[in-house]
């Protein structure tokens, strides 16, 4: 199989299974992925995309594509098929006169942090950075700085795709719309995104930013005035509040070390001074027990949470979006979130509103824009012998917050949970013309290594 992807056409790197470089080259985040592809095609350039993706359709070969590799499904690796590799493509070149980046498929955001800091731009980039930026944007992006400048697809301008016919066609809001559309929150179900071009704003390179922590005992309370806080925070509050477990590090009193707290991360887009005063209210809260927040460059807050999101561990995610958070949900949350079976474990709550509240539901495929609540359950640990333990702990409090939710999910969040899953985070009406669109563009279904959209029936 492995000679079969030496066709006309690639120039790339082919990784194969005794091959020294395999074994970390088909690593992805999540410790608990171990696939093995038959071969990994490291591309350059997108005759080299399109010459895999010609091979695996002609072949009918099972096709994956790694980007960052950061997705808790890994999806970026298949078993005993192709691994299509866009690690070798990581430019990232910025216009600061239009205020714009072209982004190749395998760049991170540590990459697009760092050259577009060089100018005092940003735009809303993942929040860890070896984070895929293509991954995130076709799963429309959430991050920091969502409610100043909206989610990543919301800043999309262009992107070059490869079909599954091996075609490379550009889509934009002039060109291919319809594609564009379901490109901004439909995942990699339509081709190959081998390069993006992105709307940038002026930010940085120093911020208003950092992480608050409170006691784990006043944890109610905390998200309870969280909540008040976040209903009439400016848009240019970027925020959200975790259930973290105190890191044994120096700056933490030992008494605390390895104890169920509270972070609060602190990003504001826009001047220092007025960040500070943002966030005062949280700052002077009398049971604020360490404030690591000040002046920091953008890409240090970009990095915050690298540290506790190493690469390898065992992860379980899933999440929902939330109608409102009265009390009881409160109570509910915090009674579960504050007794975590890994101190590895990371249940983050996000505030929506802003500039995503803006865009209308109908303008991209990813919807939910009103929902005031995102919430993470990303639950972590390093042995397998505990996997059982930590998959109930997270499905028993993401089910007991049921009640309180849309009905729907952030698809970047959640893990393989089934198509019901997938077609509900859409609701009917978008799911059936994302479905339209896969027949169109990929009707034999070959991305199908995702949260995957089905090919409508010819007749739908």
């Amino acid at each position: 199989m492995a000679e079969q992807l030496t066709v006309e056409g690639f120039g790339g790197t082919l990784i194969h299974p005794d091959d020294a470089a395999y074994d970390e080259a088909r690593a992805v985040f999540n410790g608990m992925i171990d696939r093995r592809p038959a071969v990994i095609a490291r591309c350059t350039t997108v005759d080299d995309v399109a010459a895999v993706v010609r091979l695996a359709r002609e072949q009918d070969l099972a096709l994956s594509v790694y980007g960052g590799g950061h997705g808790v499904t890994g999806s970026a690796v298949v078993d005993a098929g192709v691994c299509l590799d866009l690690r070798g493509m990581r430019t990232v070149s910025v216009d600061p006169s239009a205020r714009t980046c072209q982004v190749a498929g395998g760049a991170t955001w540590g990459d697009v942090d760092a050259a577009c800091q060089e100018h005092g731009l940003a735009v809303t980039g993942g929040r860890v950075s070896t984070t895929g930026v293509v991954g995130l944007a076709l799963g429309s992006g959430s991050g920091w700085l969502e409610r100043a400048f909206g989610y990543v697809c919301d800043n999309l301008l262009e992107a070059e795709v490869v079909t599954a016919d091996g075609r490379v066609v550009v889509a934009s809001e002039t060109s291919e719309p319809e594609l564009f559309w379901g490109l901004r929150g439909g995942g990699g179900n339509f081709g190959v995104v081998t390069r993006i071009t992105l709307q940038l704003h002026p930010l940085g390179p120093m911020v208003f930013g950092g992480m608050l922590m409170f006691p784990g005992t006043m944890a109610g309370e905390l998200v309870r005035f969280y909540r008040e806080f976040m209903a009439s925070a400016p848009d240019a509050v970027g925020s959200g509040l975790a259930f973290i477990t105190a890191p044994p590090e120096d700056f933490v009193p030992e008494p605390v070390r390895g104890q169920p707290v509270c972070g609060v991360v602190c990003c504001y887009a826009g001047p220092v001074a007025d960040g500070e005063a943002a966030f005062r209210p949280l700052r002077e809260l009398p049971y604020l027990g360490i404030d690591m927040t000040g002046e920091m460059p953008y890409v240090a807050v970009q990095q915050l949470l690298d540290p506790p999101n190493p690469k390898g561990m065992r992860n379980y995610w899933t999440a929902d979006f939330y109608e409102a958070l009265p009390d009881e949900a409160i109570d509910t949350l915090v009674a579960k979130a504050t007794q975590p079976v890994s101190p590895m474990t990371q249940l983050i709550l996000v505030p929506g509103g802003g500039a995503v509240a803006r865009v209308d539901e109908d303008a991209t495929a990813f919807g939910q824009r009103r929902a005031p609540w995102n919430f993470h359950y990303l639950s972590m640990w390093p042995d397998p012998a505990d996997d059982e333990t930590n998959i109930a702990y997270t499905r028993d409090i993401a089910g007991a917050m049921k009640p309180w939710t849309t009905g729907r999910a952030y698809l970047n969040f959640i893990g393989d949970e089934g198509t019901g899953r997938v077609e509900a985070a859409f609701g009917p009406e978008k799911y059936a013309r994302l479905s339209r669109l896969k027949r169109e563009w990929d009707p034999t279904n070959l991305f199908r290594h995702n949260q995957n959209i089905a090919p409508a029936p010819a007749d739908a």
